[in-house]
């Protein structure tokens, strides 16, 4: 690499003294329109710095700015503007009830959207953003309910909640592990029974399985489980059984899936939300739970 700055034979410019490989590189200016609007974007930020809030202190919080503006103040101003002019909405829901909600279209387009934004920020962590539900949480698309699907069924599962402290939450029965001695004494089923009960509700779904098994395992069923399932598999919405003939399952389909379910048992939860939304939100949500597509 050489140092000696010298001109380009072909453009004539000045080269910076690099060379590699036989390639020179050419000390060429930068544009100077480009170069003006460097400067203008420092001068832009120097000056944004100045007016609004920008600039971290050492000791915590930062800089106001001489226009001290931000979009908070004007976000919290428009909230604002929006619950005054929601209350109408908000004092007729909270003082209808739900089919009057229901007959008002104008009312339910409101709370169904104001169910929607309540829906994403409580309940969806669960039941997911479209209420497609996961592992353990019930989908909430479908027509499957398992403690009731009408919109008074809905509401009073939101506002009250599945086995929690509240006294008015559904109780049910909880599913026995039928499997462990230590939690379901003495009603406990060998391995071989589970495997046959298994096999039995896969047939009722119409799944290839070993017809001997099942058939064994419907006399298990009869005995141990219909008494909440029902004996056609049915399920019984008072207790939270589920029924057990429709392909839709809460914690897995598949033979492990429900060996596991039968040998271990089961006891969802769900919160009162009453406990911690107003009554109108609680109203909303269970008309945009109802719409959904599963609701009866």
């Amino acid at each position: 690499m050489s140092n000696e700055v010298e001109k380009d034979k072909l453009s004539g410019t000045d080269t910076t003294g690099h060379e590699w490989d036989g390639i020179k590189e050419l000390n060429t200016p930068l544009p100077r329109w480009w170069l003006y609007t460097f400067y203008a974007c420092i001068l832009f930020a120097i000056g944004y710095c100045v007016l609004y809030p920008s600039i971290p202190l050492p000791w915590g919080g930062h800089t106001e700015g001489l226009l001290k503006f931000t979009n908070r103040k004007a976000i919290e101003e428009d909230l604002k503007a929006n619950a005054v002019a929601a209350r109408p909405q908000y004092a007729s829901i909270a003082a209808r009830d739900l089919d009057a909600i229901q007959a008002d279209a104008k009312l339910r387009d409101f709370a169904v959207a104001g169910g929607r934004a309540a829906f994403a920020q409580n309940c969806a962590p669960c039941h997911g953003n479209s209420g497609q539900g996961a592992k353990g949480y019930p989908n909430l698309l479908d027509d499957v309910w398992l403690w009731g699907g009408s919109l008074d069924q809905i509401h009073q599962t939101i506002r009250f909640g599945v086995r929690n402290a509240n006294p008015e939450s559904h109780q049910g029965v909880v599913m026995p592990a039928w499997g462990e001695a230590a939690k379901n004494p003495p009603q406990v089923l060998a391995a071989a029974q589970i495997s046959a009960v298994a096999d039995y509700v896969l047939s009722l779904n119409h799944k290839d399985v070993d017809m001997g098994s099942a058939k064994a395992g419907q006399a298990v069923f009869a005995e141990n489980c219909a008494a909440c399932h029902g004996e056609n598999a049915e399920g019984n919405q008072d207790m939270g059984a589920p029924p057990l003939i429709t392909g839709v399952w809460l914690y897995g389909g598949d033979k492990a899936s429900l060996v596991e379910t039968i040998t271990h048992g089961r006891a969802g939860q769900m919160p009162a939300w009453s406990e911690r939304l107003d009554e109108p939100t609680v109203k909303m949500l269970a008309l945009y739970v109802h719409q959904l597509g599963g609701g009866k």
